[in-house]
């Protein structure tokens, strides 16, 4: 081999090298963020007439709630985009609601009409998709809802929710700010929007983390409908009613960005202890620079998952009807850390 071939010889290998470390590196860092599922209910669905079809030969149709401009939404439709790639799914149908229930409805009924042989279904409220739902049923279509909880029928309307335990996420973060206040605050609670259980439950689960803190009280609570502009609006109101908040409780991190606004300009920042739940990377890292003190994850990586539920609902594979995910708490001790790791989306 001559002196220049080996040279290239030598750097080809250790570009490929570099590559294979590179892809290494990119693939850890996916799998510190992947969802992984911390409770499946005993309770299933299976297909009762399984076949040969396979995602490779499939139409599948993603319906998303919510404006992308919540990072949650955002990482939530990549990972079901890049999860259908990877599964090698025919074509991927694509709608966003964009906050609008009825819209969802027609969203649903026309991925349906244009061929879609599954459903992946990121409900905008509770209820209200029972329409779309029977268009679905009647053709034998599965659907598996995300994100939020919605009223239909297991096994008919929908055969699993993926989702996060949104309780136990209000008590965590009760807890968190007990842990970061000594037990003592005056709290502003800013809730989520009316209307589906994610807002309910982590409200009430946040109010009965409180009962063991006597010391902790509940001066305000008002919604602000995941919405960062209206957070900061209702943070300036509180403030002013309630001059003596020094800690907040945020039902999602765009909220708890539109609180941290209006506190600095209030000059108050520095006084009030900030709890929020979603794990995005502007928190996350607020909480490595002191501005808040804890987050409650909410995994939004729900692609994998969701394909995997399909593909076993197909194959005749029994399905749990609910998967709860394992969602992590971020504060002074691991942020800096799962930022680098990339666990943080």
């Amino acid at each position: 081999m001559s002196t220049s071939a080996k040279l290239h010889h030598k750097l080809l290998t250790i570009g490929i090298c570099v590559a294979s470390a590179w892809s290494i590196s990119a693939l850890a860092q996916n799998d510190a963020g992947a969802q992984k599922v911390e409770n499946a209910s005993s309770q299933t669905c299976t297909n009762p007439k399984p076949g040969s079809l396979k995602l490779a030969d499939m139409v599948v149709g993603f319906s998303q709630s919510e404006n992308e401009q919540n990072p949650f939404r955002a990482t939530e439709t990549n990972s079901v985009r890049a999860a259908a790639k990877a599964a090698g799914v025919k074509r991927l149908l694509y709608t966003n609601a964009n906050d609008n229930q009825a819209k969802q409805v027609a969203d649903i009924e026309s991925m349906i009409n244009q061929g879609a042989q599954a459903l992946i279904v990121a409900p905008n409220d509770s209820t209200g998709l029972q329409p779309a739902f029977a268009k679905a049923r009647a053709k034998g279509i599965p659907v598996v809802t995300i994100d939020r909880a919605t009223a239909g029928t297991v096994c008919d309307d929908f055969i699993t929710f993926l989702g996060s335990d949104f309780y136990k996420q209000g008590e965590r973060a009760a807890q968190a700010l007990a842990d970061a206040t000594g037990g003592k605050a005056v709290i502003a609670e800013i809730q989520g929007g009316y209307g589906n259980n994610v807002e309910s439950e982590r409200t009430d689960g946040f109010a009965a983390g409180l009962k063991k803190y006597p010391g902790m009280k509940l001066a305000a609570a008002q919604t602000a409908n995941w919405s960062t502009t209206e957070a900061q609006k209702v943070m300036e109101q509180i403030l002013l009613a309630h001059p003596d908040v020094n800690a907040v409780y945020a039902h999602a991190d765009t909220m708890a960005i539109g609180a941290i606004t209006a506190l600095r300009q209030a000059g108050k920042l520095k006084g009030v202890t900030i709890v929020s739940i979603d794990g995005t990377k502007d928190i996350v890292q607020d909480i490595v620079d002191g501005t808040a003190a804890a987050d409650v994850e909410t995994n939004p990586r729900f692609g994998p998952l969701a394909f995997k539920s399909l593909e076993d609902w197909f194959a005749g594979k029994p399905v749990p009807q609910k998967q709860i995910m394992e969602d992590a708490l971020y504060n002074k001790a691991n942020a800096k850390k799962s930022l680098a790791d990339g666990a943080v989306y």
